[in-house]
């Protein structure tokens, strides 16, 4: 069973931990992990759950294992899902956001990754895709991309505007 790190109201490890489907005790958190990857294109790589995920299409992201800071359970979590390696130095957290019981931290990476290196996790991940900001926007329309990450979709874009 998978375990994760608490961190009290200041994103501070507390020594705690609980395992994964487990209650967060009251002013505990543990981290979630999100990361859009866009090309030189534009187009962001996405990928499409599982059904007993959800079936959405979304970007990548979980949580770090116990003893994983929020940056190795990014790349532990590409690795996973999507089977290829990145360098650290290249990913970039660009927002935090504080939860009921969990922070959220989100990551962007510029990297042209070959969609045919790709090795996709099969218990979570249907398939991947390179898709432009407009194809997402209509994907969120239509129901057809993850509630939270759409979220997390506009923040990413607010960010790259800002660059």
């Amino acid at each position: 069973m998978e375990k994760r790190d608490l961190y009290d109201e200041n994103k501070k490890l507390t020594g705690e931990t609980i395992l994964k489907g487990e209650p967060v005790p009251k002013g505990r958190y543990y981290i979630t992990v999100v990361i859009f990857i866009q090309n030189e294109s534009g187009e962001f790589l996405i990928q499409k759950r599982v059904m007993k995920k959800d079936g959405k299409w979304a970007t990548t992201g979980g949580h770090p294992v116990s003893g994983e800071s929020s940056k190795q359970g990014i790349i532990t979590e590409i690795k996973e899902e999507l089977g290829i390696d990145v360098e650290s130095r290249n990913i970039q957290l660009f927002k935090t956001i504080k939860t009921e019981d969990d922070f959220v931290d989100l990551y962007y990476l510029k990297e042209n990754v070959n969609i045919n290196d790709v090795i996709v996790q099969q218990e979570e991940v249907e398939k991947v895709k390179w898709a432009s900001i407009e194809e997402i926007k209509y994907m969120i329309q239509n129901n057809e991309f993850s509630e939270s990450h759409t979220e997390f979709f506009i923040m990413c874009l607010n960010f790259l505007n800002k660059k």
